[in-house]
Order: C-alpha cells, then sequence, then structure tokens
C-alpha cells in the first residue's frame, strides 16, 4: 500500500447544511448523487450521509454526541490566519472548543468543531512550511 490519502469522508447528518458550512468557509463542492466534493489539494474532502456512510462501512452509527476517533488538521501560513479562520468559523455555524493557543513546541493553534462535530485543528506551524499549493513536508524528527 502506498502511503497516501486520497479521499476524507465526513458522515453529516444533513448534507446541505454540511456544503453550506464548508462553503461559507470558503470551499467550493459540487453535489453528486446526494454527496458533495471538495477538491483539497492532492485529496477530497467528500460530505456524505453520516447513516449512508456508516452503513457503507458495515458500521453502527454511533451517533452525533460521540467523538468519532479523527481530527482534521489544516496548516496556515500565520498566527494571524488561525485567529481569522477560527472566527471566521464560528461565525457561520461551527464552534471555537480549543481557543487558540502558542504550545511547547512552539506553533499556534486552535480547534473548532463543524455543525456535525468533525474536529478542525487550524495551525500555524514554522516547521511544517507551506508549499504555494498549500502541501506540507513532514520535516526530519530523526535529530530530535
Amino acid at each position: 500500500m502506498e502511503q497516501r490519502i486520497s479521499l476524507i469522508t465526513l458522515g453529516v447528518s444533513d448534507v446541505a447544511r454540511a456544503r453550506a458550512f464548508y462553503e461559507a468557509l470558503g470551499w467550493r463542492g459540487q453535489e453528486v448523487e446526494e454527496t458533495v466534493f471538495f477538491q483539497a489539494g492532492g485529496l477530497a474532502l467528500v460530505l456524505w450521509g453520516r447513516e449512508k456512510l456508516a452503513r457503507d462501512c458495515g458500521l453502527g452509527d454511533r451517533g452525533e454526541a460521540g467523538f468519532g476517533g479523527i481530527a482534521l488538521a489544516y496548516n496556515v501560513r500565520s498566527a494571524a490566519e488561525v485567529d481569522d479562520l477560527l472566527a471566521t468559523a464560528e461565525r457561520v455555524g461551527g464552534t471555537v472548543t480549543k481557543p487558540a493557543v502558542t504550545n511547547s513546541l512552539g506553533f499556534y493553534s486552535g480547534v473548532f468543531v463543524d455543525p456535525d462535530g468533525h474536529p478542525w485543528e487550524v495551525a500555524h506551524n514554522p516547521g511544517f512550511a507551506l508549499a504555494e499549493d498549500g502541501s506540507i513536508t513532514i520535516p526530519d524528527f530523526s535529530d530530535l
């Protein structure tokens, strides 16, 4: 198996509401058969009905109240962008669950959850430089 992620699918309770939320953040999606696809750099973020996704995965739905065991991360180019994105997410219906702070490693981050409870960390980490297209290269940690 090659080391790559091609799609991240979020099970949502209301596809139209979820699409409106992500589009209010500036994303542009395409809907096909009650499924919304967003191109996100070299991968895609997909919004699909939570029950359909659980059924398709052969799983029972744990409900919206529980943590689904996944957190998404979005790295930005400055601390100001962290603050701006957290404020925008809150303004358009998300909930900031962790206000931005600088951690002991020196990166600045906070977390918001979308209307379906999917957590997004927004981070400015000078050690994870962003390419022009927004992709990151994991630094060599062997010297630490």
